[in-house]
């Protein structure tokens, strides 16, 4: 470790001038000699590098999003080269070339603040070595060695002997017992800010090497924190502890309002969001819009959860723009109408069932007979009806009883009673031949 740290002792210099002006603050408030000085300037240390690296911060999640765009692409070849894992792999590589993604891009906020933190551990193992470095001379390095955090110095490490810890001031349980809880709460917090991104703002319907890359890393990277901190100097310890709570945060505000498309993350966001913007009327806000129009960017690409909250806009009567703005639906009212509630309260008219060919006929022969009994007593029986007396079988062609117009099917029964009472023939007559009409 030492090696390493001399390897990086180009930044010393820098990280020793940063926290002695931290100090100068904190001492003149605390005191120049207690461990809240020392702490809070290595705390502000870790805060001001990590404000620096937002930039790359951002560059870090642009590059995750890029990888998942190509899950898709992942899973294709994948299944072409799933018996052949060379050729998968140097198909993978191929792509990540293509689109100028990069696996390990979760990896480089770490590795950015990596010589800083190289550099602060030079730092305080030459305070516990009793040797000036940097811009801290032996004043300054006596007032460190006195300082102490909950009762262990800053220099003083869980692998230390008894002899060199009371040589600092201190006892060789209170060393202990600090830097073991402080190794549980760094691993703690590392395995928590990892596990809420795989479990929270990533796509796991798609297994890709990536996922796999991010799964590994959420187990191995606790175990390496509780593996090396032993040989960590208390001081080390408060900046990696802070420096993975601030991950931590910062994890979660992504979550938060940037989820990952697809994500578990992403439901609960828009969920909320259509909530907001049904209440509101409209977004509010750059970052609100900014969703809003990549959803609506997409057209028929969307996922389920972009597909529900279009949906749930349309339903509540408004309608996502392509800028990111939304507006009241016409289109909707429209939808409502034909739901059956329209505006004017005008009901819809009911178009009869159509009926069968037989139900016709059967209706109309049953319309005819009812409306024959009602008109009974003012109206002639048709020909249905038997008459009283005999009647005689006219051919067709005959006149009707009014003498008419000639019917169809010969004279009416009236018509055939008159006749027979003007001939003066009783008895019913001869039907005469079919063939002659």
């Amino acid at each position: 470790m030492d090696t390493i740290a001399s390897i990086f002792s180009f930044i010393t210099t820098p990280v020793s001038w940063v926290i002695v002006q931290f100090h100068s603050v904190y001492g003149a408030l605390f005191g120049p000699d207690t461990g809240w000085a020392w702490g809070l300037s290595i705390v502000s240390l870790v805060i001001l590098i990590r404000i620096c690296l937002i930039p790359l911060f951002v560059k870090q999640i642009k590059a995750t999003r890029a990888m998942q765009t190509l899950q898709p692409e992942m899973k294709k070849i994948q299944e072409r080269y799933k018996n052949d894992k060379q050729r998968q792999s140097e198909e993978m590589m191929k792509l990540y070339k293509e689109t100028g993604t990069n696996p390990l891009s979760s990896c480089l906020p770490i590795l950015a603040q990596s010589p800083f933190f190289f550099a602060l551990y030079h730092v305080l193992n030459s305070i516990a070595s009793n040797d000036t470095v940097g811009v801290i001379n032996e004043r300054l390095l006596e007032s460190a060695q006195k300082a102490h955090i909950v009762g262990a110095p800053l220099a003083a490490k869980f692998t230390d002997s008894s002899s060199k810890v009371e040589a600092l001031g201190a006892s060789l349980t209170d060393v202990r017992v600090v830097t073991a809880v402080m190794i549980v709460l760094m691993s703690a917090s590392q395995f928590y800010t990892q596990r809420q991104l795989m479990t929270k703002n990533v796509d796991t319907t798609v297994k890709t090497p990536f996922m796999q890359q991010q799964k590994m890393l959420m187990y191995v990277f606790p175990i390496m924190f509780a593996v090396f901190g032993i040989n960590f100097p208390v001081g080390v310890l408060v900046y990696w502890l802070t420096t993975n709570v601030w991950t931590m945060g910062q994890q979660m505000y992504v979550i938060h309002n940037n989820p990952t498309p697809g994500s578990k993350a992403q439901s609960a966001y828009l969920d909320r969001l259509d909530k907001r913007v049904t209440h509101h009327g409209g977004t509010r806000g750059r970052g609100e819009r900014a969703i809003v129009k990549a959803i609506v960017a997409k057209g028929r690409d969307r996922n389920e959860y972009e597909r529900k909250f279009i949906n749930g806009l349309t339903k509540a009567g408004l309608a996502a723009q392509a800028d990111g703005t939304v507006v009241k639906s016409e289109v909707t009212t429209v939808a409502e109408t034909e739901d059956g509630a329209p505006a004017t309260g005008t009901p819809k008219r009911q178009q009869p069932k159509r009926q069968s060919k037989s139900r016709r006929q059967s209706g109309g022969t049953q319309g005819g007979a009812s409306g024959a009994k009602t008109t009974g007593d003012s109206e002639e029986k048709t020909s249905l009806n038997k008459s009283d007396g005999p009647q005689d079988a006219k051919p067709a062609g005959g006149k009707s009883a009014s003498g008419g117009k000639p019917a169809s099917g010969g004279k009416s029964a009236s018509g055939g009673a008159r006749s027979k009472a003007q001939s003066g023939r009783k008895g019913p007559q001869r039907p005469k031949s079919p063939s002659k009409k």
